[in-house]
Parts: C-alpha cells; structure tokens; sequence
C-alpha cells in the first residue's frame, strides 16, 4: 500500500501519499486504498480531523497517464473516474474534517483532491492546475470539485488554458484558504487541526454535513434544512454543556454525544 496513516494524537491524523515515483498520482490502487484509509478513519471514534499530504517533490499530480492509457476500453475507464469521483464523496460526506496540506504540484485530479477538503494550505511555491486542455483531455471531473470553490470566470481560465495558478492567487480565489514557508506550514497546518480537534465531534459532524447539503439547495429549502439540523443539533449534550460552560465563564467539557 502507497498510504501511509500516521497518528498526532489529540485526535489528528496523517494519511500521506506515499508513491513518490508517480508524483503520487491517483492510480486505481492509491484511489482505492484511500477510500479504505478515508472510512476506517470516519469510523474511528479517536479521530477528529484528518491532514492529507503527498511525499516527495509534490502533492498529486493526478491520474496515472501511462495507467489510463493502457486501460483503452470504455467501461474500464468509467470504472476509473467512477472510482476517484467516489473518493472525492469519501471526504466531503466524511464526518471528520480533511484538512490538505500542499507542497509543489497539485494537477488535474490532485488539485480536484485539493478543492474536495475541508480547507487547504500549502507553501508559497505550491501550484495548482487543470492542465488536461494540454494533452487533449478536458478536466471535466477535477472542475466539479474545484468550482463549487472559486467563480466562474478564474475556473473558465484555469481549464481552457491549461496554465497553473500559484499559492498566492489561488488563496485570492478562494481554492486555498492560506500559504507559508515550507518551514512553517507544518506548523501553521497543526494549530488548525488542534483547534478544530479541542471542539466537540458531534457538533461538527452535523456542520460539516449540513454545509455541503446546503449549498446545492435552493435559498427557502436551505433555511428549512437548516433549521432542522440546527434543532437536531440543539438536542445533543454537547450544545447544552456548551451553552452552559459560555454562561458560567468555564471550558465546555465535550461528552461527544
């Protein structure tokens, strides 16, 4: 297996991408060997949040070429983009938060990856591209993922011309939420992943699901949708402990329940 699984403590997990050979590309076998990391991880109670990283010179690169050009019939290559897309499921209807920590190059599927956490860092130097324009495959899969965060207009660019966007404008549209030094974002990912694992895991759990539920909906039915989660969440302990430690000035102490 190229997955490697690495646990912080306090909840925090690595899964790292360890095909350094292929630029840690989304091969059938890495597809389905983070499918399996990504649900043994959401059914594990320990964990809260999720780092995922690449290693070597970069993040992903995406789908392995030499693989998708050997597979040459139609229903093998459905099986394929069938396969990362419910990868890409895995993460976003996912109870734990995934945070992707980038460095170099996050291509095509890679930078699809990349959009489908829950928030992204990466070095200053890090690039994000959908170059399939390039090689006469459209990114058509890695687009859902990447514009459902950045408009229309920066999106339309990045897939009609191929071209990589750097760390500094892809945090101006919205694909990353920040960059550092290669030095420090280890540093910077961790406090995040700290912060967000000192909170309380139901809670979040229900967020995370209804954000990505509401967003596909009409304005009424979000509010209506909402309002329901709002009162589901309402009903756990850990709203009321919360509730109760703000009022007496103290910590919440989280049941997880």
């Amino acid at each position: 297996m190229n997955i490697k699984v690495i646990s912080l403590g306090k909840g925090i997990s690595r899964v790292i991408i360890n095909d350094p050979k292929t630029y840690n590309s989304l091969s059938i076998q890495n597809l389905n060997d983070l499918i399996k990391v990504f649900k043994k991880l959401n059914n594990d109670k320990k964990v809260k949040v999720i780092i995922l990283e690449g290693a070597g010179k970069g993040f992903s690169a995406g789908h392995n070429l030499k693989e998708v050009k050997s597979l040459k019939k139609r229903e093998k290559y459905q099986k394929l983009f069938n396969l990362c897309s419910n990868l890409m499921l895995q993460i976003i209807e996912g109870r734990k938060p995934v945070i992707a920590k980038v460095h170099g190059a996050a291509y095509a599927a890679g930078c699809q990856l990349v959009a489908s956490c829950d928030l992204a860092y990466s070095t200053k130097d890090a690039l994000f591209a959908t170059p399939g324009v390039n090689i006469g495959l459209f990114c058509s899969t890695p687009m859902v993922a990447v514009s459902r965060k950045i408009n229309r207009k920066p999106m339309m660019k990045m897939l009609l011309t191929g071209e990589p966007i750097k760390a500094k404008y892809a945090k101006e549209v919205g694909l990353i939420n920040d960059y550092f030094s290669k030095s420090k974002l280890n540093i910077e990912v961790l406090k995040v992943a700290k912060k967000i694992a000192s909170k309380s895991n139901i809670t979040i759990k229900i967020g995370k699901e209804a954000f990505y539920k509401q967003l596909e909906m009409p304005l009424k039915k979000a509010y209506a949708y909402t309002s329901k989660m709002m009162t589901l969440n309402m009903m756990a302990m850990d709203a009321k402990e919360g509730i109760t430690a703000f009022l007496e000035k103290r910590k919440p102490e989280w049941k997880n329940k």
